[in-house]
């Protein structure tokens, strides 16, 4: 059976970007920028994101398009008889374990913009009463896992449908729509009385405020926002054509994710400014503080509809990534139907993501290592499983792949000039920068 892959550049374009763009860029950049410093973050993270993530996002590609193969496959065809197929298999499990608990906060998502389109979010409510709301919320036991399934069998029904059909159609449809939300949302915000201030904080950077946790908490947000060492950009690569620029496409896909984030952030800050709010709200920012912003706002409940679901599809594009890692391997290595494996992938994150949920309400008080299981699942992925997934294969590709057969993919045989001009750049990267930064990333996240 031949095997599927991206129709265009333009299918391969909104297919890493919807990889990318996710919770990361709605959630959690705004509220990052909040916490340290508005601009001199954002200065460091393009930094970080240019520099040093890109050429990983880049090797993520080359390992995935030379080997044609799924997470685990890939490092067996380009390096058999050795154990760096243990690194596929790390490959694959993260992965699942991240869509398990990601698809609990997509519930979530899903939850709010039911409230919204139901005007819960009603004028006059305080702060504390937004947050309450949010409280009882997670807490309770049967609503967030409604949420939960809701979202996974959203994420399920994409992936049935095939890598043409399903990943690429959605991201075709998909991601022009959450832009064009987006930049609605900005626009409202940017005519709020007070709004000045908050773009002022978000493009008036003060270098002072650079320090170690800044540039460690950058690079952190760069390698997650951009799903750096968890087998999503290795497996997208695996259905990226022969005759595609990977130099260009992953560029493209960067910088998308990055003008997204700083979109999202002119889409909140400015509102969080207007209404004389703290920027450093933390991770309860989109939870409490905006349902707050838009039960105060002119035309706020359509604001609040607009928000929570381009959070559900930005959402939703980077769990279809997250969730076809597994099932591309069960396909390839194991022989399921792509349904099959869909479903046995939906069963495990869903069982687990049930776990994570609980954990906010009767489960609250069970921990292992001192945590709830979401926040386990949360620690040992986002801290150990991807950086060390991210510094292995930069490790691979640096070091144990062939130099030509790296510039091989790089340069498309070498008949791109522009590609081959930067090749030995982007190689000293790959083999010497990158793998400090990942430690870098790696350390912070043991640290700070």
């Amino acid at each position: 059976m031949e095997r599927e892959s991206f129709g265009n550049r333009f299918g391969v374009l909104v297919a890493m970007a919807g990889s990318a763009i996710g919770l990361g860029n709605l959630w959690r950049f705004p509220y990052l920028v909040g916490s340290y410093g508005g601009a001199a973050f954002i200065f460091v993270y393009i930094f970080c994101v240019f520099l040093l993530c890109l050429p990983i996002f880049m090797s993520e590609v080359i390992v995935g398009r030379r080997s044609r193969s799924n997470a685990f496959g890939a490092f067996k065809k380009l390096a058999p008889g050795t154990k760096w197929k243990w690194l596929g298999a790390v490959s694959v499990v993260t992965p699942i374990i991240v869509v398990s608990y990601y698809s609990v906060v997509g519930g979530w998502s899903v939850e709010y913009f039911l409230k919204a389109c139901t005007f819960e979010f009603t004028a006059g409510a305080t702060q504390s009463e937004m947050g309450m709301m949010f409280t009882k919320f997670i807490s309770s036991v049967w609503s967030p896992i409604v949420g939960h399934t809701i979202f996974l069998l959203l994420t399920a029904a994409i992936i049935i449908s095939g890598v043409k059909s399903g990943i690429e159609k959605f991201g075709k449809i998909m991601m022009p729509l959450l832009f064009v939300l987006i930049v609605i949302i900005a626009v409202r915000a940017a005519t709020l009385p007070g709004a000045g201030e908050g773009l002022k904080y978000l493009f008036k950077p003060d270098f002072s405020k650079i320090d170690t946790s800044v540039c460690a908490a950058a690079l952190g947000q760069a390698f997650f926002s951009l799903s750096l060492g968890v087998g999503t950009i290795l497996t997208y690569g695996s259905y990226v054509n022969k005759k595609e620029n990977i130099a260009l496409s992953s560029t493209y896909t960067a910088t998308a994710d990055f003008f997204f984030a700083l979109l999202a952030s002119c889409a909140i800050m400015p509102a969080v400014f207007a209404f004389g709010l703290n920027p450093q709200e933390g991770p309860g920012l989109v939870f409490e503080t905006l349902p707050f912003i838009f039960s105060n706002m002119p035309m706020g409940w359509l604001v609040a509809i607009l928000f929570f679901l381009a959070l559900i599809v930005a959402a939703l594009t980077s769990s279809i990534s997250l969730y076809e890692v597994g099932v591309a391997y069960l396909v390839e290595e194991k022989q399921y139907s792509r349904r099959g494996a869909s479903i046995l992938v939906f069963i495990i994150a869903w069982v687990c993501g049930v776990l994570c949920s609980l954990s906010f309400g009767p489960l609250s008080d069970f921990h292992i290592f001192g945590q709830t299981i979401f926040n386990l699942f949360d620690k040992v992925s986002a801290n150990f499983l991807m950086p060390v997934g991210g510094l292995l294969l930069v490790i691979f590709v640096g070091w144990v792949m062939k130099k030509k057969d790296v510039m091989d993919e790089f340069t498309n045989g070498g008949t791109l000039r522009g590609n081959r001009r930067i090749s030995g750049f982007v190689y000293f990267l790959i083999r010497y920068v990158c793998p400090v930064a990942v430690l870098a990333v790696f350390a912070s996240a043991l640290i700070f």
